[in-house]
């Protein structure tokens, strides 16, 4: 079975009376996640589960770059296009302690989506491109998707998570006007429940919801919830 539960980023603009949306005209996104805590491996036989940063474009087309565990304790990034897995990052590893900063960048100019990632622990930078040529992409962005998915090959109920991870710096990005090979990132201050049409309740809890230095920040634990979280909506 497959099962997620986080939430879709947006802007709440009220002052322009913009309420609760998602810019078209980006072209990236970005987060942080800082592992915090390895709290065992309860993953089901052949089964894994994702720390997620997504993105949708307007054909809903899914882009991601992962924070994979498995059951054989073989933990790595990946980075995914239509779900399927496109590279595994072979210089960047998880490692309890450091944090590390994904980026999503679709790169119309060049046909291309650029998955970054940088362990900011020791500077370490890698990058993979992915190439769209003779591809029907739409360079359009419709969503943002922050949370957890899990995918389970023995069993129909999601399970305790690896790891205690922080996520933030939650933010898109747009072409800066005076140069476009310049990306603004923009903080995201909304967050929408988002889950399967599945699971109930999960063992898993979203604490400490707030605005740091500008942008939403959460950590993710075992416990339980019934939904993903609810933030200036």
């Amino acid at each position: 079975m497959h099962y997620w539960l986080g939430s879709l980023c947006k802007i709440n603009d009220i002052d322009n009376k913009r309420k609760l949306y998602f810019p078209n005209n980006s072209v990236a996104i970005s987060d942080n996640i800082k592992i915090i805590d390895d709290q065992g491996n309860n993953i089901p036989d052949k089964s894994w589960m994702l720390y997620l940063l997504e993105l949708f474009n307007i054909q809903n087309h899914p882009i991601e770059l992962n924070l994979i565990c498995q059951f054989d304790n073989k933990n790595y990034f990946e980075a995914i296009f239509l779900g399927k897995n496109r590279y595994r990052f072979r210089e960047i590893f998880p490692v309890i302690g450091h944090s590390y900063q994904r980026v999503i960048l679709i790169n119309k100019n060049n046909h291309r989506i650029d998955y970054i990632l940088k362990d900011k622990t020791t500077d370490k930078i890698e990058i993979f491109y992915y190439h769209l040529n003779g591809f029907d992409f739409n360079y359009k962005m419709l969503n943002q998707f922050t949370g957890i998915e899990w995918w389970n090959k023995i069993g129909s109920f999601p399970y305790p998570i690896r790891y205690q991870v922080e996520f933030s710096q939650i933010m898109f990005g747009y072409e800066d006007k005076q140069d476009n090979e310049s990306i603004t990132f923009v903080p995201h201050n909304s967050l929408i429940p988002n889950k399967d049409d599945f699971g109930r309740e999960y063992p898993i809890l979203f604490q400490e919801v707030k605005i740091r230095d500008g942008c939403i920040s959460y950590i993710v634990k075992n416990g339980s919830c019934k939904k993903g979280i609810k933030y200036n909506c």
